[in-house]
């Protein structure tokens, strides 16, 4: 996301919020389509993660979209550090979160955590690595989606 030849500038206006509404709204209810596929599960259960998949990945792609933004900010990117000072690096322990939560939150929705007979949902890691992945690249693929979206939905392409 270029503006004025800045690239990934952070949040400055809510304009700019629109990746991160339409890039969670399209990877939360992939992640719900997959669990949906991995595991039949119906009713509230199936809403209620689905609530929840798309509010944990709203919170997961701000972040993501906001990292070159808050190193440089906190003046983090000039210390030199590996694990912090590299936008990438960040994004990958924030894909690595994001994952783990994935698989937990499958894992307790039938009580795969309390040693149940059911076993939970234990959604693939596959799954929630291919989710996870798509996350972290979001900012690359971005500008490229953008370009035939709407311009309601943060696209150039008219309507």
């Amino acid at each position: 996301m270029a503006l004025e030849g800045v690239v990934l500038p952070g949040i400055d206006s809510l304009g700019n919020f629109t990746a991160i509404i339409v890039c969670g709204i399209v990877l939360g209810l992939y992640e719900l389509i997959l669990i949906h596929r991995d595991e039949n599960f119906r009713g509230s259960h199936w809403f209620g993660h689905g609530l929840h998949s798309v509010i944990f990945m709203f919170v997961a792609l701000f972040f993501i979209f906001n990292t070159d933004y808050f190193l440089n900010i906190t003046g983090l990117a000039e210390k030199g550090w590996p694990l912090i000072s590299n936008p990438w690096v960040v994004r990958v322990i924030i894909g690595l979160i994001l994952n783990i939560k994935m698989h937990a939150t499958s894992a307790v929705i039938k009580g795969g955590l309390r040693g149940s007979s059911t076993g939970g949902m234990a959604e693939h890691w596959t799954h929630t690595t291919i989710v996870s992945v798509l996350v972290i690249l979001a900012p690359l693929y971005w500008p490229l989606i953008a370009t035939f979206l709407p311009e309601w939905a943060g696209g150039s392409a008219s309507a």
